[in-house]
């Protein structure tokens, strides 16, 4: 056997005619093989470093019939890597390959059925077949394993021819197997066959799950992997299934590999939803922390992919590492993506019980070097105030103390949490609205300047010169992004509603609208601009109660992720999915997606956010030849045939069953309330209005009536 190392002199670009050279050469003075063997690993060593090594097919196929595993094994991986691409001449191959297939070897049976299955070729797949079936049954175990992984292969290049020739059921079989690894190998094929929109439904019952049971502890750690994974396709139909299961897999928990610990928790995740006994759950939940923890002591990268899954984990079952917050404290050699993954997790599980540690913590990163780093730790403060109401005022003094160190991105991550926190407890902390005027120029960011705007018009009333305020932000109105635009429209409103005697309020809003309809192409604030100046033109009374109306006050509910979506992504922890928090139909093609499955033992808060999932059904190819032909009358297609989703009509043509607008109906008399407002007069309400001595603040509004800013040029493009 070659010492690590040796083989580095092969790694050097060589030219085609002088490998050719050294095969033809070889033939008929290497007894021994020994030049052959060189020349082959100068070659597989040039298809590592990707350098074109095709045109020497035929040279290298005539290696075969060498005797020598050794260069069976090097000629194999040549035309794994260039059979597909040489149609016309692979079948110069064939009868070594169904030589090998016969050979007493079984290491040279398993490689030659295993090169076939990945060279998708029709005159290749033909030889695999029959082989393949004769592979299937080998007395040897090696060969059986490689031939269950090669009727994946084998589905892929042709389902038809698959099916058809009972590869399947004989896969199911080998699920019976007296040996683990082939057993982990007939899972994995069937998995990855029933993952693909085109195949087989690939369920389990009790006893064939019970079977894979008794195969994991003599697995190796992938096939541990496979087997556990798999044990999701079993739907348990009553309690007592789920809960032996779960008490048959949780030692596994304790396993070295962290794919392993991983998939027995999602496969734990998963049962769960299936069991009653609250105590063995909170068993569950209780095992289930310590391995997760451990995790955190490896390298960053299998950190930050413990850490994406722990953020799904307890969002779902919260009690897992509910007094673990400690263990999510960031270390100063944490890469930041690391770091920022951790402060996720320490405000999920952040209560009144360790409130105050939290808080010291992320005042500490908020002094830190990295600029995102610190943002996210501000803002953490925030969402703590938030969360958190004992904490509150601590949270508040933090947040003022950081505001007093000038540090202008955190300054502008202050306000914008700052404004969070008024619409959470409103009432209570507008004292602090001063000291965030004060910092009034050092914000240049259009969130942090949108938050501040809302402050302005929200509390104009409390803010004796937010007129002047305002008035300074709105030089740059037109120069502004849309957040900010938006935000200083309807500050300006607010301002105006709330200071309607003052002149410089009334100069200010008709401004401000006058930029908003003609000077600004967004559609969404021209829209507002005209909304505003109707109402205020109209009826002031009404804009102010629709502008300065009650609003609901913010819960940490939005943080959550649907219960649904998070049951569907907890049956994707350990993959790509669980990392991206995203399905993986959403992202990979062809891919199936996965929910739980409705059952008697299924719990009822599971099934109140069942998601239902139909299997995705191709769709069939329309064939259409162009050119003249035979007239044929028009045949409806069958319902059965096609079936259209119905379009939403309009509501003078919506058909029967279908609901039509609501509209209120005075039960007494029978007339319809949406109208009612039509026949109020807008004088009789003048001595009550408080906005009834305005003198014609807006009554110039049809002189000033909004015009399209192109002048009238392109009118005929509305139509």
């Amino acid at each position: 056997m070659a010492q690590p190392g040796q083989d580095a002199k092969f790694f050097q670009r060589g030219k085609i005619e002088e490998f050719r050279t050294e095969l033809q050469a070889a033939e008929t003075k290497d007894k021994k093989y020994v030049k052959r063997k060189t020349v082959l690993k100068k070659i597989v060593a040039n298809i590592t470093m990707g350098n074109d090594m095709s045109p020497l097919f035929t040279d290298v196929v005539q290696c075969l019939g060498t005797p020598l595993l050794e260069i069976k094994k090097m000629v194999y991986l040549f035309l794994v890597s260039y059979g597909r691409s040489k149609p016309d001449q692979i079948h110069l191959v064939i009868p070594n390959f169904l030589q090998d297939c016969s050979d007493r070897n079984p290491l040279i049976r398993a490689l030659a059925i295993r090169t076939m299955s990945y060279i998708p070729i029709p005159v290749v797949t033909d030889a695999l077949s029959e082989n393949l079936r004769h592979c299937l049954k080998d007395r040897d175990a090696y060969v059986r394993k490689t031939a269950a992984i090669c009727v994946a292969k084998l589905y892929t290049a042709d389902p038809r021819r698959a099916e058809k020739g009972g590869f399947v059921e004989m896969l199911r079989d080998l699920m019976l197997d007296s040996n683990a690894t082939v057993v982990a190998n007939a899972v994995a094929a069937l998995s990855e066959i029933g993952d693909r929109q085109d195949g087989v439904i690939f369920r389990l019952n009790l006893t064939t799950a019970n079977k894979l049971l008794a195969a994991l502890g003599e697995s190796s750690e992938w096939g541990q992997i496979y087997i556990l994974d798999s044990l999701l396709r079993y739907v348990p139909e009553r309690h007592e299934d789920a809960e032996t299961m779960v008490e048959r897999i949780i030692v596994q928990l304790q396993h070295a590999n962290s794919a392993v610990v991983l998939t027995t928790i999602k496969v734990l995740l998963y049962l769960m939803n299936y069991m009653e006994n609250r105590r063995l759950i909170d068993y569950c939940c209780k095992k289930m922390g310590p391995p997760l923890v451990t995790l955190l002591s490896s390298g960053p990268e299998v950190q930050y992919v413990a850490l994406r899954n722990i953020l799904l984990i307890i969002q779902r079952r919260p009690a897992v590492l509910k007094n673990d917050v400690k263990v999510f404290f960031c270390k100063y050699n944490d890469p930041i993506y690391v770091k920022l993954a951790k402060l996720e997790i320490m405000y999920r599980l952040a209560r009144a019980e360790n409130a105050s540690e939290v808080l010291a913590e992320l005042q500490e990163y908020a002094s830190e070097v990295d600029v995102d780093f610190v943002r996210k730790a501000v803002r953490s403060i925030g969402r703590l105030a938030i969360k958190v109401e004992a904490a509150a005022d601590r949270c508040i003094q933090a947040l003022l103390d950081l505001i007093e160190t000038k540090v202008t991105y955190v300054v502008q991550e202050a306000v914008i949490v700052t404004k969070d926190i008024f619409r959470r407890y409103p009432g209570k902390y507008e004292g602090i609205i001063p000291t965030l005027c004060e910092n009034l120029d050092a914000l240049d960011e259009p969130e942090s300047k949108a938050a501040m705007v809302w402050i302005l018009g929200q509390f104009g009333n409390r803010i004796d010169n937010a007129d002047e305020l305002l008035d300074d932000l709105l030089y740059t109105f037109l120069d502004e992004s849309v957040e900010v635009q938006l935000a200083l429209l309807t500050a300006a409103v607010k301002l105006f509603i709330y200071k309607s005697k003052s002149d410089k309020t009334k100069e200010l809003v008709h401004k401000v609208l006058k930029w908003a309809t003609e000077d600004v192409d967004n559609p969404d604030l021209r829209d507002r601009g005209f909304m505003y100046w109707r109402m205020l033109a109209i009826n002031p009374t009404v804009a102010g109660e629709i502008v300065l109306a009650e609003k609901p006050a913010i819960t940490t509910d939005s943080d959550r992720m649907d219960r649904g979506a998070l049951d569907q992504l907890l049956l994707h922890t350990g993959t790509l999915g669980s990392i991206y928090h995203k399905n993986p139909e959403t992202f990979i093609r062809n891919s199936t997606g996965k929910a739980l499955v409705d059952s008697p033992a299924l719990n009822a808060h599971s099934r109140a956010a069942l998601v239902s999932l139909p299997r995705v059904q191709l769709p069939h190819t329309v064939v259409s030849v162009p050119g003249p032909g035979p007239s044929e009358p028009k045949v409806e297609t069958p319902s059965t045939l096609l079936e259209l989703k119905p379009a939403p009509s309009a509501p003078d043509s919506a058909p029967t069953g279908t609901p039509s607008p609501v509209i209120p109906i005075n039960r007494e008399t029978g007339d319809n309330l949406s109208d009612e407002d039509d026949d109020v007069d807008p004088a009789a309400t003048g001595a009550h209005d408080p906005y009834s001595n305005l003198e014609g603040a807006f009554g110039n509004y049809l002189a000033d009536e909004p015009r399209p800013m192109m002048g009238g040029r392109h009118d005929d493009l509305l139509f």
